[in-house]
Formats: structure tokens, C-alpha cells, sequence
């Protein structure tokens, strides 16, 4: 059994090995599982233009959206590790889901909502079976490539900062941002993510093997330790913020093990019920959004999980790239039709393969915990982001390592590239990094008399991120 793991799997040719690819898979859950708990809170308080909370309740059901959350992603992780044999998770979207909960589902009703994914999906699924999807990877230079990989890890390692409480925003105009809370590290939970990060960085220095699962294990109970001693308690308590709290799961020992799923949301979806409501034009121009939102996040996170594995040929190509576009566009429409939101691809993948996954067989491992996790939800609630993020920290210094391959010398790459790094954490958008990237590269290219040099599906890329970016005019002036 194990001989025949390693041979559809290709472990052995990868470099790895069945322990290595099971412990990254459970890596790579322990950094994402926030997902369960998070989808519904971003999808379970809002009201759709009737006044009904998604699965047409008159009340918040977070325990369903969380039950059929963590059944689309697992469903849909373990298709990816046995279709395109590659470390990549996937699970409702982060900023995907809050468009369609805050700018798609006040327009009409949820099942309209959960349709236009359903639309987006199909569409992106169409243009990867035509090989349009791939030839515009093809089509991106190696170094814009490269740049979207490091920018996605500063990206990263900004989220595992921000959910630790270490980074908050401020309030203020200037600065936006800062340390802790009033330029102070406060409140135990921060500590705990401090000690989490340097005992990673300390394990991943010796080469341990399993440094970022121990490090998650060993923090998580620290954690549970720490609460039962402070009582720190959750981030708000009774609608007032308590910034020395746990930000998101506070630790504790669960009441319960296990608990019946309801998965009552599953086809709750209308194809085409958004066009009675809100008409033609409106409809194609959020599908359009969606569309391109997930269409450039899923080419940046596999190059970046790619370029982190060591899976990219010469021109910065993940193995099996046309597998992964399938299996990624296949769960776009599946996520709205199971009513929970486009689900794509995700970059804390790069925790898995940071802790030395390499094939198919740590997404399976991911994706069976996430099935696991529709029962277990008590335990899942219970690890704290604080003992989870130091992972995404420590990988994002991994993955900013290839910032060596860029050539800055050369300024017609050079800042291409670094509006690409830059704006991805300052705008908390992968989509917003690559667009900036795209526009100047051949901004440049223009400038500088080289046109020739600019790939057809280049000069499209470009003009459909103008118009990205430029969509909210030209919503007020169609409508």
C-alpha cells in the first residue's frame, strides 16, 4: 500500500516522504482551519435585500455555514492532491466572500448571490478547458512571476502579524498601522504569538523535523495554559473591543468532541435569478469582478507554493499547472452551489511546504481534516490564531528569499516587480499587486519603444486591470 502512495504520489522522485507529506498536510490545516470559524462570521450576520440571513432564516446559523464550509474545502482539497498531484489547499475565499456578502447579497437575495459564483466559476472553468487561462500564465514574464511569490509572502507573513495582534491599525490617519496597541505590545495572547514565533524560528534553525507543527502544537497548549491562569478572553466582549483578548478562537478545553453536521445549505443557489433583480449589465459586471479577483489570486499562489516546493520549471510554471486550473475553477462554481462562496486556492499552503510537503498527499491529508473537522468543530474552535500564525511569519520569510532572483538593476522589470511586492500587503489584495505589476510592465515597454517585446495576452491583461480598477465609475455610469 505505502509503495503504491509513493508512486501515483511520486514521493520518492519529489524528495519526500510519506511522514513528511502527512505532517505538512496537517500543517497546512492547523493554518487555515481559522476558515471554518471565520466564513461564517463574514457571511452569517449579513441580510440579503429581503432581510434573510444565508439559508433563509430569520437568524444567524453559524453552525451549518461552518459545517459546510469545512465539507466544500475538504471535498474540494482532496481533488486537487489526486487530480493535479500538488500541496495546494483550497477553501471559501477571504475578501471574495466579504464582496459577495457586502456588495453582491444586499442587491438581491442569497440564492441569487450563490449564483453568480456559481456563473464566475463556470466561466473561469470554460476558459481554462480552452487553454486561455493557462496561455496568459504562459504569457506572464518569469520575474513578474517571481515577484508575485515574494510579494505574497510579505502578504502572508502581514496576515500572521495582523490576526496575532501584533500589527493593529491605529485609527488614525498617521500612521494607519502600528505596533500592538498604542505602540505597545500588550496583553498575553500577543505574548503567546511572540514566544509561538520565536520558538519556530528556533526549531526551523536547528532543522527540525515538524518545526512549524510542533511549534503550532507546543503554542496551542501554552496557550490553553495562559488562559486558564489570566482569563484573557475573546477580542469583543458584549460589542466592545477587549485588545487583550484572543483574536479570534480563544483556547480552551472543548465541552464536547464531536457534533452532528448540517449541511442544509447545499444547493441553496439561483443561476440566474440575479438578472430579474438586478438586470444584464450589473450582473456582468460582478461576475467580471469576481472573475478576475480569483483568476489572478490562483495564478499568484500556485506560482508562489510552487516556487516554494520546488515545482516550477524554468519559466516559473508549477507541474500540472492545467490540473490545478481545473480543479481550482471547478471549485469556484462548487462553493456557490454548496452557498458558502467561491472557493480558491490558498497561500497558506506555503506553511505545508515550508514543513516539507511536496505532493498530492499532504492536500488529501488537509482535505480529510477538513472532513473530519465538520464533526469535530468543538476542537477546531478551540486552537487560537495566535498559536496557528507564527507559521505564516516564518514562511513568509521563506518565500521572500527569492526576491534575489529579480534583477534590479533593471529598471523596466525592477519596478514592475516591486509595485507587485509592495502592494500586496499594503493593499491586502494579491489581485491589486499583480494588476499594478501587469500595468507598469507594459507601461514601460511603451515608454522605452519596446512593444515587440510585450505578449499579446499581455496588452489584454493590462487593459481588463484598468478597468479592475476603474470599475466602480464605470458602474455609476452604466447604471
Amino acid at each position: 500500500m505505502r509503495q503504491h502512495i509513493d508512486s501515483y504520489f511520486k514521493i520518492g522522485e519529489r524528495g519526500s516522504t510519506v511522514s513528511r507529506e502527512v505532517r505538512g498536510g496537517v500543517v497546512t490545516f492547523l493554518t487555515m482551519a481559522y476558515i471554518i470559524v471565520l466564513n461564517p462570521l463574514i457571511l452569517g450576520f449579513v441580510k440579503d435585500a429581503d432581510g434573510q440571513y444565508l439559508g433563509g432564516g430569520s437568524a444567524p446559523d453559524l453552525p451549518m455555514i461552518a459545517a459546510t464550509t469545512a465539507l466544500v474545502a475538504g471535498v474540494l482539497t482532496i481533488l486537487m492532491g489526486v487530480v493535479a498531484n500538488f500541496p495546494l489547499a483550497l477553501a471559501a475565499g477571504l475578501g471574495l466572500n466579504a464582496f459577495v456578502a457586502f456588495s453582491v447579497a444586499s442587491q438581491m437575495t442569497w440564492a441569487d448571490a450563490m449564483g453568480l459564483v456559481v456563473l464566475e466559476g463556470l466561466v473561469i472553468l470554460v476558459l481554462v478547458l480552452t487553454g486561455f487561462r493557462k496561455a496568459v500564465f504562459d504569457a506572464v514574464p518569469r520575474e513578474l512571476k517571481t515577484a508575485i511569490a515574494v510579494g505574497i509572502g510579505l502578504f502572508i507573513a502581514l496576515i500572521g502579524l495582523v490576526d496575532a495582534g501584533f500589527v493593529r491599525t491605529t485609527g488614525n490617519a498617521s500612521p494607519p498601522i502600528g505596533l500592538g496597541t498604542g505602540g505597545t505590545l500588550s496583553g498575553w495572547p500577543v505574548l503567546v504569538f511572540c514566544i509561538g514565533l520565536l520558538l519556530m524560528i528556533a526549531l526551523h534553525a536547528r532543522r527540525v523535523p515538524g518545526a512549524i507543527l510542533l511549534g503550532i502544537v507546543i503554542t496551542s497548549i501554552l496557550a490553553l495554559v495562559v488562559e486558564k491562569i489570566v482569563d484573557a478572553g475573546p477580542s469583543v466582549v458584549d460589542g466592545k473591543a477587549n485588545p487583550k483578548g484572543w483574536n479570534l478562537n480563544v483556547p480552551a478545553l472543548p465541552d464536547s468532541i464531536v457534533k452532528s453536521p448540517d449541511f442544509g445549505l447545499l444547493g441553496e443557489f439561483s443561476l440566474f435569478g440575479s438578472i430579474e433583480r438586478v438586470g444584464i449589465v450589473t450582473v456582468i459586471l460582478l461576475v467580471f469582478s469576481l472573475l478576475l479577483a480569483d483568476f489572478f489570486d490562483t495564478m499568484g499562489t500556485m506560482t508562489a507554493i510552487g516556487a516554494e516546493a520546488g515545482l516550477n520549471d524554468e519559466d516559473g510554471a508549477p507541474a500540472g499547472a492545467q490540473r490545478i486550473l481545473i480543479v481550482d475553477s471547478i471549485a469556484a462554481a462548487a462553493g456557490g452551489a454548496a452557498g458558502v462562496s467561491s472557493n480558491t486556492s490558498y497561500i497558506e499552503s506555503a506553511s505545508g511546504v515550508g514543513d516539507g510537503a511536496r505532493t498530492g498527499l499532504s492536500a488529501v491529508v488537509t482535505g480529510l481534516l477538513f472532513l473530519l473537522a465538520t464533526i469535530f468543530t468543538p476542537i477546531v474552535e478551540h486552537i487560537p490564531s495566535e498559536a496557528a500564525v507564527p507559521a505564516l511569519v516564518l514562511v513568509g520569510f521563506l518565500m521572500m528569499t527569492q526576491v534575489a532572483d529579480i534583477d534590479w538593476r533593471d529598471e523596466e522589470i525592477a519596478i514592475p516587480a516591486f509595485l507587485t511586492i509592495a502592494l500586496m500587503p499594503f493593499t491586502y489584495s494579491i489581485t491589486a499587486g499583480i494588476g499594478a505589476g501587469f500595468i507598469a510592465f507594459v507601461l514601460l515597454k511603451i515608454v522605452k519603444g519596446k512593444i515587440g517585446q510585450v505578449h499579446a495576452l499581455m496588452w489584454l491583461i493590462a487593459a481588463l486591470f484598468v478597468v479592475y480598477f476603474a470599475i466602480d465609475p464605470i458602474s455609476r455610469w452604466v447604471s
